[in-house]
């Protein structure tokens, strides 16, 4: 009997591993992120600026310990994103210009070590202020960054952060989506006296 038993068992261990040869892994998947449309509010309280900003964000202020008056984040819960928002007064000096212009590229260039590339767009919003954008590619902390300035008196700069482990290919389309919403910003950015 433990013969038999022992027969039927080693039987059926053979028969349900099968014999088939054709293997076929599973194809490479990626993480569904449906996108809500686009919308816009304006931003209120007390800043130096003004700008339209997502439906879907929410302003923040930036509490980290290098913090300035007027910094701020815009925040996208639901994609866990936050665009940062660094504002300097540039006091009708000539050096201090030059060294947050300097500042703007040195942060964008800090990603080379990981960045495949680094591409730099230069954009006239719709009044005519120039603003500088900056889109890395790789496995990079900011995907992409910005800065407008009228060159006298205020100089403004954001960069995008996830606070997401998912892999910027996975989030291409949401970066995509974040930058439509930060060119929109840009073009309704206006400076208060």
């Amino acid at each position: 009997m433990k013969n038999l038993l022992f027969f039927y068992l080693i039987t059926a261990f053979f028969w349900g591993c099968g014999t088939s040869t054709d293997y076929v892994p599973k194809p490479k998947g990626y993480n569904r992120i449906d996108l809500p449309p686009h919308g816009y509010q304006p931003l209120t309280g007390n800043y130096p600026y003004a700008f339209e900003y997502s439906k879907h964000a929410v302003i923040r202020p930036d509490t980290f310990a290098t913090a300035e008056p007027y910094w701020i984040f815009v925040y996208y819960p639901e994609l866990k994103a936050n665009v940062q928002i660094t504002y300097k007064s540039v006091n009708e000096d000539p050096k201090k210009f030059q060294e947050l212009v300097n500042d703007a590229y040195r942060l964008a260039s800090k990603h080379n070590i990981k960045a495949e590339a680094i591409e730099e767009f230069v954009m006239k919003t719709k009044d005519g202020k120039t603003a500088n954008l900056f889109t890395l590619e790789g496995e990079v902390p900011s995907q992409f960054q910005f800065y407008v300035t009228d060159t006298t008196t205020h100089f403004f700069r954001g960069a995008l952060y996830f606070r997401t482990a998912t892999k910027n290919d996975s989030l291409a389309p949401v970066i995509e989506y974040i930058r439509e919403d930060a060119v929109h910003l840009l073009n309704t950015l206006k400076w208060k006296k």
